[in-house]
């Protein structure tokens, strides 16, 4: 049941520090020049852990470090990102081996995520390279089962570290998985600051223009994957009573063709879907909120980062970290899962009200900077894998004396 809560907003605040976004390592004098790092991505497909993969790159190549990133399989995509292929699909033993054969050149992998840890848990078995495993999803939403959970914890055993994006979910990870706390690390989501900065007037009016937005209409903006848990659904259903505002929808998905005919009976001609988009910045730099009203799976969805970064703020939900992101009355709302007249209610507040929409996302430029870009948060993988590197040279010398 609806409470149709929306929490105000206290301007005389500034944006508080949520007390587990400090990553728990700290960058130390590193010998980046001789450190070997090899990523690997579910596949080649420009979704968010394969993008932050490749800006980590950029990161760690920027403080001298040797960088590579690999995909598993294809992917569904034909212009996916520019990197190699292991082979025909993620478990494939040709894909296996290929791994295997790839890291013996590199002193640590990271495994970014889904099926690279079943990947690097098999494919390294008994490998002198060690893996580091990134958790970018909810644990409690994709292994609620306990066979599952069993089977996970397995191969996150294999890891001889795993990388958590807030405080918060790494308990809830050590809880899942029988993790203990010293083999898990916190580093936050992040996107290249320099990418994503607010825009002006003149673009912000070329932009909607190019999309077909009538003058003086607002614009709520939906950027992500087109399936059931992340909501748009309930984006298209909070605008019905609002003729004053266009939907922009970024993303494409199995639901995409339910959404767009939901939107066309809901919003008439208020709806525009672009499928997807290589650069999200001009849209968020013209949009007047962004919506993620997601139902699980996420845990610090980068939309939200890049969003706050380009000064705009966002109606979402406490899944995962993203309460992180979004701080609640402060740089967007968020508001209860499957609430509908609660999102009705908090995106209500923010498009009817310039003055909030304005510190709002000012707010939200400066805690995702803060926080949230890869030129922070770089120095702290690499600390952690020098870290990585050292104990694997000293445990391989101690088995070898």
């Amino acid at each position: 049941m609806s409470t149709g809560k929306v929490h105000a907003v206290r301007p005389d605040r500034s944006v508080p520090t949520p007390p587990h976004h400090e990553p728990d390592t700290k960058p130390a004098a590193i010998c980046t020049t001789s450190l070997r790092i090899l990523q690997v991505t579910t596949d080649r497909d420009r979704r968010g852990s394969q993008v932050y993969a490749m800006d980590l790159e950029s990161g760690l190549r920027s403080l001298g470090c040797t960088v590579e990133t690999v995909a598993l399989a294809p992917g569904e995509h034909g212009d996916g990102l520019p990197i190699d292929v292991f082979g025909p699909t993620r478990r494939s033993p040709s894909t296996l081996g290929a791994l295997r054969k790839r890291a013996k050149d590199y002193d640590v992998v990271i495994a970014h995520g889904s099926t690279t840890l079943f990947a690097c848990a098999v494919g390294l078995w008994g490998a002198r390279c060690p893996f580091v495993y990134r958790q970018i999803s909810d644990p409690l939403f994709w292994a609620a089962g306990p066979l599952r959970r069993l089977r996970v914890a397995a191969f996150l055993r294999r890891a001889v570290h795993v990388v958590c994006l807030s405080r918060g979910v790494s308990e809830v990870f050590g809880l899942h998985y029988r993790l203990g706390p010293g083999s898990m690390t916190v580093i936050p989501n992040a996107v290249p600051g320099e990418r994503f900065t607010p825009g002006d007037a003149l673009e912000r009016a070329a932009v909607r223009r190019d999309h077909d937005v009538p003058a003086g209409s607002l614009v709520v903006l939906s950027i992500g994957a087109l399936v059931e848990e992340k909501g748009v659904d309930l984006t298209i259903r909070s605008l019905a009573d609002r003729d004053d505002v266009t939907l922009i929808v970024a993303g494409d998905g199995p639901d995409r063709a339910a959404l767009e005919a939901l939107a066309g009976k809901v919003l008439g001609d208020r709806a525009r879907f672009l499928g997807p988009v290589d650069d999200p910045g001009p849209l968020y730099r013209s949009a007047d909120v962004l919506l993620m009203p997601t139902r699980g799976g996420d845990s610090m969805p980068a939309v939200l980062i890049e969003a706050g970064l380009c000064g705009l703020s966002a109606v979402t939900c406490p899944i995962g970290a993203i309460t992180d992101v979004v701080i609640d009355g402060e740089t967007g709302y968020v508001v209860a899962v499957d609430d509908l007249e609660g999102i009705r209610m908090a995106t209500e507040r923010i498009l009817d009200n310039p003055e909030l929409r304005a510190r709002m996302g000012e707010r939200a430029n400066i805690h995702c900077r803060k926080w949230f870009t890869i030129d922070s948060t770089a120095p702290v993988w690499a600390a952690l894998c020098d870290r990585v590197r050292a104990r694997s040279i000293g445990s391989q010398s101690a088995v070898t004396s």
